[in-house]
């Protein structure tokens, strides 16, 4: 990444394009949505960025299972106390949500639960039935853990058949060892591989962070071993360290102008859709992702 001028930094030390906008007002009706229903959100539990600006337009991204994980990645502002049991009317209470916040696409995900037997799997398969009974003609997207490589598990996480199957990388596999120590970069390509090879027509998508010392070309490699294993689509986003303390620092900051380049040399390996900006987040903006999609397939059939 190209040095940037000191006046490109405000007197923080962060860049000044990472100034956001935060909405006034707008987030009331999600916010008492997901009091009444005691539901987390991974916008609250992973400090995003995009939490007001995602809240203001109606829309949140659930989090199952509870607040804590099994895993200790370096990136994360999840917690990491023990877990407590499964909830089984959570599955429902999204479902409530999803209805009550007139959501047309819903994002479920989870914190890593390794202890027990399925990592979760007939949970999220749960919810996103719930969904559909409650709301028919919702789409779905879940973003799966990697189940601790049970490969019953990962059928199960399939055969809900969401509209969107989503499993991030997170980063390049050099760093996997500082940055998803409990997790194996292989096992991540082979989950996604699954997905679409069980179902073809399923939308599968993966998500990166830049700024935690990975190089361009290998951002690129990792584009095309993702291609290579079936993935449709991509985000890719600036890392901004949750904690100063508690997390991995960051050690560079990525301009939009080297984003707009990146995003178009992922494009041209094959990938169906590809987001690469500052703010960019896995489930930001993932209706519109899933839209963009569905339009490309549809010009691609009147061409």
């Amino acid at each position: 990444m190209k040095s940037r001028p000191k006046s490109d930094y405000s007197p923080n030390g962060l860049p000044r394009w990472l100034a956001k906008r935060i909405p006034l007002g707008g987030a009331e009706p999600v916010n008492t949505c997901l009091d009444d229903l005691q539901l987390g959100t991974v916008c609250s539990s992973a400090k995003c960025p995009n939490k007001m600006e995602c809240f203001s337009k109606g829309r949140a991204t659930f989090l199952l299972m509870g607040p804590n994980c099994t895993r200790h990645c370096g990136f994360c502002a999840v917690g990491r106390e023990k877990p407590a049991p499964l909830d089984p009317t959570e599955p429902q209470r999204v479902a409530d949500a999803v209805k009550r916040l007139s959501l047309k696409h819903v994002v479920i995900t989870s914190v890593t639960r390794d202890d027990l037997p399925d990592g979760g799997a007939e949970h999220f398969a749960r919810t996103v039935e719930a969904v559909r009974q409650t709301t028919p003609g919702v789409s779905t997207e879940i973003l799966v853990p990697d189940f601790n490589d049970n490969r019953d598990a990962w059928a199960v996480a399939a055969d809900c058949l969401p509209d969107v199957f989503n499993h991030n990388l997170e980063t390049v596999p050099r760093l996997y060892s500082r940055v998803r120590p409990e997790a194996i970069y292989q096992r991540s390509l082979d989950l996604l591989k699954f997905a679409k090879d069980r179902h073809p027509a399923m939308r599968v998508k993966s998500g990166l962070m830049v700024g935690l010392g990975e190089t361009v070309e290998e951002i690129l490699q990792v584009g095309r071993d993702l291609v290579a294993h079936g993935v449709d689509m991509l985000t890719v986003g600036q890392y901004l360290s949750p904690s100063s303390s508690k997390n991995l620092p960051v050690e560079s900051f990525m301009h939009p102008d080297e984003f707009a380049e990146l995003e178009k040399s992922l494009k041209a390996l094959g990938f169906r859709f590809v987001a690469a900006s500052p703010f960019v987040r896995s489930s930001y903006n993932a209706e519109e992702a899933l839209e963009a999609t569905a339009s490309a397939a549809r010009s691609g059939e009147t061409e």
